[in-house]
């Protein structure tokens, strides 16, 4: 989905990430329909920023004929156990990769789109929020460690459970998946 530089003058316009935004917008208004969380939380803009950096990834036209297959294949690509984070770390590379032999010839000037996709990458990978331990769900007492001292985090609450700090992809893939099965 990358839109096509016209620089016929050779002068230094302005370039606009459109593709990271058009991904962004997309992955906002699946999130808006699935009407998951409110639109203000941390989750919410892990889950946008995960579905954004997947659109803007998988590297195809979004609406027309093929809208159907995208979907289809976004939500392969969420899926849990597909291995996602490996394969936005691959992408991200090849595009750096790219980029640079790019600039290092001379036909191309910095990519503000692979900018914003990857400060979307180091969000979601540096910020940890606070989320139900699931490995800890059905194992007596909630502790799967047997850790008597709580070293986990925080007090759970009595209706949640236990609770551990998660990278912020490791919440917003999920919810981003959800809202794709839900559009």
């Amino acid at each position: 989905m990358r839109p096509e530089h016209h620089d016929e003058g050779g002068g230094g316009g302005l370039l606009v990430p459109m593709a990271w935004m058009y991904a962004e917008y997309v992955a906002d208004e699946l999130l808006r329909t699935g009407d998951l969380m409110p639109p203000t939380t941390l989750e919410y803009r892990a889950g946008r920023d995960a579905l954004a950096l997947t659109i803007f990834l998988s590297d195809g036209p979004v609406g027309g004929p093929g809208g159907v297959a995208r979907m289809a294949e976004w939500r392969t690509l969420t899926a849990y156990g597909t291995g996602w984070r490996e394969w936005v770390c691959h992408q991200l590379d090849l595009l750096e990769t790219r980029a640079c032999q790019a600039e290092r010839s001379g036909t191309a000037r910095p990519d503000p789109d692979l900018e914003l996709a990857l400060d979307a990458w180091r969000w979601l990978e540096e910020t940890e929020l606070l989320a139900p331990d699931l490995d800890a769900v059905g194992t007596p007492g909630g502790d799967p460690g047997g850790d008597p001292g709580g070293a986990e985090g925080p007090e759970p609450n009595e209706e949640e459970g236990p609770q551990v700090w998660t990278p912020a992809w490791q919440l917003g893939l999920p919810l981003g998946h959800l809202a794709i099965a839900l559009f």
